[in-house]
């Protein structure tokens, strides 16, 4: 029986030939890259709980959001990019959470990447009519506040006292998600 090394070594050796790389650094690196993103990943959602920034959002419609003022409520703020294939998966989501637990309390806030061109934001918003504020962040004030995110889709989970308790980039588990924020509205 031929072990994984044997059957994987005949797909490697195009690669390595000329590379300077052996086979078996090849093959152990496409084992220790993925192993390295998702320990990463997973760090990034036991994120450590912290004081949320004080920042002004600027929505698409002109509102100044002051995240202090929503001090006692939990607050979603999720980072995206109209190009981004898992953002705009979310979408949908979003909007049901903000449907189903707006009247509770949540706030949902949607911060547009500063590269994201604004104009490219506003005909998203209207495809797809966004209940929740879409806030723009030109200035990337907001951006390096929220410990400079630079990944999208990065989502921040801000508790009623105003701490960060989750931190997630990239795919977002939304049942756990629902599950702490109805532990939030329950009290």
């Amino acid at each position: 029986m031929a072990t994984t090394m044997q059957k994987l070594t005949p797909l490697f050796k195009p690669f390595v030939k000329n590379s300077g790389f052996s086979l078996q650094n090849a093959l152990l690196a496409t084992v220790l890259i993925p192993l390295i993103i998702a320990v990463s990943i997973n760090i990034y959602q036991n994120y450590s709980p912290r004081l949320a920034p004080d920042v002004t959002f600027s929505t698409l419609t002109g509102e100044k959001i002051a995240l202090k003022a929503l001090h006692g409520k939990p607050v979603l703020v999720t980072f995206w990019a109209s190009d981004c294939p898992e953002c705009l998966k979310e979408i949908p989501i979003f909007t049901e959470l903000y449907e189903n637990y707006h009247s509770k309390g949540l706030e949902i806030i949607a911060v547009a990447m500063p590269y994201d061109p604004p104009n490219h934001v506003i005909a998203l918003n209207q495809e797809k009519h966004i209940p929740y504020p879409i806030a723009l962040d030109l200035d990337t004030e907001v951006v390096h506040a929220f410990d400079n995110v630079q990944v999208t889709p990065t989502t921040f989970l801000i508790n009623p006292q105003g701490i960060i308790d989750l931190k997630i980039i990239g795919k977002i588990d939304f049942n756990a998600l629902k599950t702490h924020i109805e532990t939030y509205i329950k009290g």
